[in-house]
């Protein structure tokens, strides 16, 4: 390739990666949210190769799709929320092994027990992440007050109750900097990049060949994942 077409093609490549961080996108009723995975606190005892190094929330209207996967191995965790067929599913991938278990709409998903009676209070702080607006809660966990966790959310996605079957689903924004307790460690996720992108609905459908276990069962696998 010439230097001036190569030019040409990272003045382009730039100008559409930045286009939702600096001016944020106009009319925004789906795309994609890419964000960093950190850990911390226990961390499993696989191989840090082999952890999730990123997450991709993809949104239409009100359906939401977290996939939280390996970058080897075909494993992952997936969460789809479409409330208009009553959707709350959660899904598991071990290498050739494939779970899925349907949450009722209410439920919190499976795999975060350690984040059953967490305390939210919201703040006065404000920030610009991502070129959105966004606010801030305090968050700490029932067994340890003393530990304060931040995260910050925006409500300039259109996004109908985004977090709901989620430990945080009294925050009426879309998540851009935030953490969950997934087993028995701890996951941070900061957001780099809002793209707007058009996302067929096949993506909120409900997958197939995925077999269907119960909640103790697919807490179990989650536990395998993220903490073996």
């Amino acid at each position: 390739m010439k230097s001036g077409q190569a030019l040409l093609v990272t003045i382009i490549s730039v100008t559409i990666l930045s286009s939702c961080n600096k001016y944020k996108c106009r009319d925004l009723n789906q795309g994609e949210i890419h964000y960093d995975v950190s850990f911390k606190g226990h961390i499993s005892r696989m191989p840090r190769e082999v952890l999730p190094k990123s997450l991709v929330v993809s949104f239409k209207n009100d359906k939401i799709l977290y996939e939280l996967v390996s970058p080897f191995g075909n494993s992952g965790i997936i969460n789809l929320a479409n409330p208009a067929k009553d959707i709350y599913d959660t899904y598991i991938s071990m290498f050739t092994l494939k779970y899925f278990y349907p949450s009722q709409p209410g439920e919190i998903y499976p795999g975060f027990e350690s984040m059953k009676g967490i305390n939210i209070r919201k703040t006065s702080n404000t920030s610009v992440i991502c070129g959105f607006e966004c606010k801030n809660a305090e968050v700490t966990l029932p067994f340890d007050r003393s530990k304060k966790f931040q995260i910050w959310y925006t409500t300039e996605i259109p996004v109908s109750k985004p977090n709901a079957s989620t430990p945080f689903h009294e925050i009426d924004g879309v998540l851009m900097n935030f953490f969950f307790i997934i087993g028995s460690s701890e996951f941070h996720f900061e957001v780099q990049n809002v793209y707007k992108k058009e996302i067929p609905d096949k993506a909120f459908e409900r997958r197939e060949k995925f077999k269907r276990v119960s909640k103790k069962d697919i807490n179990r696998f989650i536990d395998k994942i993220v903490s073996f």
